[in-house]
C-alpha cells in the first residue's frame, strides 16, 4: 500500500477510536458512589476516565492479557480474570454501570456476553457499549465491489478480502483482534431487546470518509449507516418494564 495512503487511514482509525471512547463518557451515567465493571479493559487509561464521570467508588475491569492487566491494576482497578464470552467471575446484581467499548465484535459467544452483563447489572443499572457497524457505507460499498466489509475478518490476518491492505502478511500475531460479530444498527437494537435490555440511545460515531465535523453533524442524522455505533441501555427494574419495552420495540 501506498505509505500516504496508510498513514491517512491509520489517521482516521485513531481518531475513530478516540470518538467511540468519548462517546462512552458522554453516555455514562452519573452515580456517585457505584461500582463500574469495565468489560475489556486493557491497560485501564479509558476505564478511569469512565469511572471518573460516573463518580464510581468501585472500579473493576476485566482483562484476560495479564501484560495489561499488571497496568491497570498499578492504576487502582480491581482486575477480573474471565473470559468475555463468559461466565465472569463477578457477583450477581453487584454493578452499576457496565461499559464495553470496542469488544462485542471479538466474541464468539455475544449471547453470553450479554446475559452475564444483566446478571451482574443491580436492577436499573446502566451498560454502554460500542462497536463496529457493518451497514455503514464503506462497509456497503465493500460489498458492492466484491470485497469483505472492512471490520469483518475471515481470518486471523484482517486484511484478507479487504479493498487496502494496512497490516501486511502476518497470518497469526492478531488472532485477538480478528472480528467475529459485526452488528448493524438493527442487529444491535433487536440483540438487546432479546436479552431484556431496555434502549435508551443509539448513538452513530463516525461517517466515512467525511471530515470529523460533518460526519459527526451526518451521523446523528443516520446513525444506521455511521461507521460505529455507541449505545446506551439499562437492566430494567421490573419485569412488566421488560415488556413494555418488547411491546414498543414491537410496534415501531
Amino acid at each position: 500500500m501506498n505509505p500516504e495512503i496508510k498513514t491517512k487511514l491509520l489517521r482516521y482509525y485513531d481518531r475513530s477510536v478516540a470518538e467511540c471512547a468519548s462517546s462512552i463518557l458522554e453516555n455514562i451515567p452519573v452515580v456517585p458512589g457505584c461500582t463500574l465493571l469495565d468489560t475489556g479493559c486493557s491497560n485501564g487509561v479509558f476505564t478511569l476516565r469512565w469511572a471518573e464521570a460516573a463518580q464510581a467508588r468501585r472500579v473493576m475491569g476485566i482483562e484476560i492479557f495479564e501484560t495489561v492487566a499488571a497496568e491497570a491494576r498499578e492504576r487502582g482497578i480491581e482486575i477480573v480474570s474471565s473470559d468475555l464470552n463468559g461466565p465472569f467471575d463477578v457477583a450477581d446484581e453487584s454493578i452499576d454501570v457496565v461499559t464495553a467499548n470496542q469488544v462485542i465484535e471479538h466474541l464468539y459467544n455475544t449471547d453470553g456476553f450479554l446475559r452475564e452483563i444483566l446478571r451482574v447489572l443491580r436492577p436499573g443499572g446502566v451498560l454502554v457499549l460500542s462497536t463496529n457497524n457493518l451497514a455503514s457505507w464503506h462497509n456497503v460499498a465493500a460489498l458492492v465491489v466484491g470485497a469483505q466489509p472492512f471490520p469483518a475478518d475471515v481470518s486471523t490476518n484482517p486484511d484478507i478480502g479487504k479493498l487496502v491492505r494496512v497490516i501486511g502478511d502476518d497470518t497469526g500475531g492478531w488472532a485477538s483482534f480478528t472480528h467475529l460479530r459485526v452488528f448493524s444498527h438493527r442487529a444491535l437494537k433487536e440483540m438487546m431487546a432479546a436479552h431484556g435490555f431496555i434502549i435508551e440511545r443509539i448513538q452513530g460515531i463516525g461517517y466515512y470518509p467525511l471530515p470529523s465535523r460533518v460526519a459527526a453533524r451526518v451521523a446523528a442524522a443516520d446513525p444506521r449507516h455511521a461507521a460505529y455505533l455507541t449505545l446506551r441501555c439499562r437492566k430494567p427494574v421490573r419485569a412488566s418494564e421488560r415488556e413494555a419495552e418488547r411491546v414498543i420495540t414491537k410496534a415501531t
